[in-house]
C-alpha cells in the first residue's frame, strides 16, 4: 500500500531524511544520510527544490509524470502531493534539497514575489535538465545557504538565506530560458499543435457547450501544466497563452462576420461569449473597431 507523508514544517522533512535542524524554517539536505526507502507519496506544506542523483522510479504529480531523470532539478511548492512511482523496491536517495517554510520570506522582496516563478507549478515531463556547469552553480547556491545555516543566527541571516534563494531561482529562470530553446525533441510541434487545437475546438460545438478556450483547458489537452504551457507559448510566439488564444477568436470572429445572415449576437454566442457586450468590447479593443464597424468597412 502507498503511504502518504506529511511534511507541514522543515524539522519533519529533516527526520524524515535524518537531517539536523538547524534552522526552524530552512535546511539544507544531502538526501544521501537518508535512509532507503520504498515508494511513498508526500504531501508538502513546504516549498522544496530538489536535485536527484539517482534513478529510483517516476516522479509524479497528480495524474503526470515528470520527466525526471538524473541531474534533474524539481520545484515543489505548498500543498502539492508528490509520489514515487517503481515496482516497490527499496532505493537510497542520492541528491540534494533545500526546503523552506513559507514564513520565512513573508515580509520580504521574494515573498511578494515568489508566485513569478512559475515552475513551481510545472507538472509532467517538466523537471529542469542542468548542464554539468549549471548543476555547479545550483550547489554553490545550496552551498551559501548551507554556510549561513552552519553559523549562528545573527541579524544578517535572513536576508542572507532568502538573497541566496532568490539567486538560485533566478539562476533557474535562465536554465529554464535555455531549456526551452535545446530541448526541441521535447518542445517541438507545441506552438502548432496548439493552433490546430484551437482550430479544431471553433470548428465544434464546444464553444456553445465549454465556452471560450482557457489556457488550462489547451494545456491539458496537450499534456502540459498551464504554467509550463504558458511560458512555453510565450518563449515560441512573443504572446501569453491568453493573447495567443483571444487573437484565434478575432481571426475566428471576422470571418464569421462575413457570413451571411449572422447577426453580431449569435457570432458571439457560438465563439463562447456568455454575453454580446463582452465580445464587442474584446473586439474593439484587440481591431480598434466594433464588430460592426468592421463589418460595414470591409465590405465596401
Amino acid at each position: 500500500m502507498n503511504l502518504l507523508r506529511r511534511f507541514e514544517t522543515v524539522n519533519e522533512y529533516n527526520i524524515f531524511n535524518n537531517t539536523e535542524t538547524r534552522h526552524p524554517l530552512v535546511s539544507v539536505i544531502d538526501m544521501s544520510k537518508a535512509n532507503p526507502r520504498q515508494i511513498s507519496t508526500m504531501h508538502y506544506g513546504l516549498y522544496a527544490i530538489l536535485l536527484k542523483d539517482v534513478k529510483c522510479g517516476d516522479l509524479r504529480y497528480g495524474r503526470h509524470t515528470y520527466d525526471y531523470q538524473e541531474g534533474t532539478l524539481v520545484f515543489i511548492a505548498p500543498g502539492q502531493v508528490i509520489s514515487v512511482e517503481n515496482a516497490g523496491e527499496v532505493y537510497q536517495p542520492k541528491g540534494y534539497a533545500v526546503v523552506f517554510h513559507p514564513d520565512l520570506i513573508h515580509g520580504t522582496a521574494l515573498g511578494r514575489h515568489i508566485q513569478d516563478y512559475s515552475f513551481f507549478g510545472y507538472q509532467s515531463n517538466e523537471a529542469l535538465h542542468l548542464s554539468e556547469r549549471e548543476r555547479k552553480i545550483v550547489l554553490d547556491c545550496f552551498s551559501k545557504i548551507d554556510y549561513e545555516l552552519e553559523h549562528a543566527v545573527d541579524k544578517h541571516s535572513k536576508r542572507l538565506i532568502v538573497s541566496n534563494i532568490e539567486l538560485l531561482l533566478n539562476y533557474c529562470v535562465r536554465f529554464y530560458d535555455r531549456q526551452f530553446i535545446t530541448r526541441d525533441t521535447v518542445h517541438q510541434g507545441v506552438l502548432e499543435r496548439f493552433e490546430v487545437l484551437l482550430n479544431q475546438y471553433f470548428q465544434t460545438d464546444k464553444p456553445q457547450m465549454i465556452g471560450l478556450p482557457s489556457v488550462a483547458y489547451c494545456a491539458g489537452e496537450l499534456n502540459l501544466s498551464a504554467n509550463y504551457f504558458g511560458d512555453l507559448v510565450k518563449k515560441e510566439s512573443g504572446k501569453t497563452a491568453q493573447e495567443y488564444i483571444q487573437s484565434k477568436v478575432m481571426d475566428v470572429a471576422k470571418a464569421r462576420l462575413f457570413e451571411p445572415g449572422k447577426s453580431v449576437s449569435q457570432i458571439a454566442y457560438e465563439l463562447g461569449f456568455k454575453y454580446p457586450q463582452h465580445f464587442n468590447r474584446l473586439f474593439k479593443q484587440r481591431v480598434g473597431q466594433s464588430p460592426n464597424e468592421y463589418r460595414t468597412v470591409h465590405s465596401n
